[in-house]
């Protein structure tokens, strides 16, 4: 149990990355981006590609980080100057890295084992919890800076920020590409955390990172952008020991774990908008019964 739990931990920090990157789409854009499924991949395939070619683990980690900003930019150009629907610019890109992935691997599967990593003898639950905290800090940072409150600003109100001089495609296109940067960086570090980078290792990735954004929204809330930020890891983490526990139920089977994800939204999203449901009723059956007392004191007032 104990192991399974660090190992939870180990792997909740690695794609709080990839969750600080679907929030970015996902809450401060609010674009909805599937380009993660494939930028995902491309971070795993560039630094696999490269650490075994004989490249410096750090330097192919650095390299996933700027496929998946490209990768991430493209879609911002698909979407605003191609006039794109959102939606249909994040499935396009997401195919097209398909073969993309396939081209800078070479093969469907490259192995990882007994070459060096950026790990090296460094345990992961040693060195994510620096990497993940300065990645925060730079976010927080950063959206705090006026490029950074025009982008959480276009998120909010594009026609606002057009009507202010402001280029709103641009500060898409920066969002876009910081966000899969992100996620190209989370799957870098898993490829080398898990030993190899399969073709088929972003599937499902967008829905990991919105059960993440979602879940620590639930549990720690969203009131700025140091809260959000810490709640996207949190809800990686959390995430990411649930399924652990769920695993370890008899009946489950590994390959059950996209229905587990798909549960746990589900839950995540229904949940908080039931117990918001649940205290407007109250409060609205204490307003009626609060109206109906002060209308039976009047009428006894008025017997007398």
């Amino acid at each position: 149990m104990t192991t399974a739990l660090l190992g939870a931990l180990e792997s909740g920090l690695i794609y709080a990355l990839m969750a600080l990157g679907v929030y970015i789409t996902f809450r401060i854009l609010d674009f909805p981006d599937l380009t993660v499924d494939g930028s995902f991949t491309t971070g795993g395939a560039i630094a696999a590609v490269m650490i075994t070619s004989g490249t410096s683990p750090w330097i192919a980690t650095l390299s996933a980080l700027a496929g998946g900003m490209v990768a991430g930019a493209l879609t911002g150009i698909i979407h605003t100057k191609g006039k794109i629907n959102g939606l249909l610019s994040g499935i396009l890109m997401m195919i097209a890295l398909y073969s993309i992935n396939m081209r800078i691997m070479g093969k469907p599967n490259v192995s990882l084992l007994g070459e060096p990593t950026a790990f090296g003898s460094i345990s992961p639950l040693i060195l994510m919890p620096f990497i993940v905290i300065l990645i925060k800090l730079a976010l927080d940072w950063f959206f705090h800076t006026d490029l950074g409150l025009a982008l959480r600003a276009t998120g909010d109100n594009q026609r606002m920020i057009r009507s202010l001089g402001m280029h709103t495609d641009y500060t898409l296109i920066l969002g876009l590409s910081l966000s899969n940067g992100l996620v190209a960086l989370s799957g870098a570090l898993i490829a080398q955390q898990t030993g190899f980078s399969d073709i088929s290792s972003g599937i499902g990735m967008i829905v990991i990172g919105l059960a993440s954004v979602i879940i620590g929204e639930a549990i720690i809330g969203a009131r700025s952008v140091f809260i959000a930020t810490l709640a996207v890891i949190v809800g990686s983490i959390v995430y990411r020991v649930v399924v652990a526990l769920a695993l370890r139920v008899d009946w489950l089977e590994p390959t059950d774990l996209k229905l587990i994800t798909a549960v746990i939204v589900v839950v995540a999203l229904v949940v908080p908008t039931a117990n918001r449901s649940w205290k407007q009723k109250a409060l609205a059956r204490k307003r009626t019964q609060e109206i109906a007392d002060m209308s039976s004191a009047r009428q006894t007032g008025g017997g007398f």
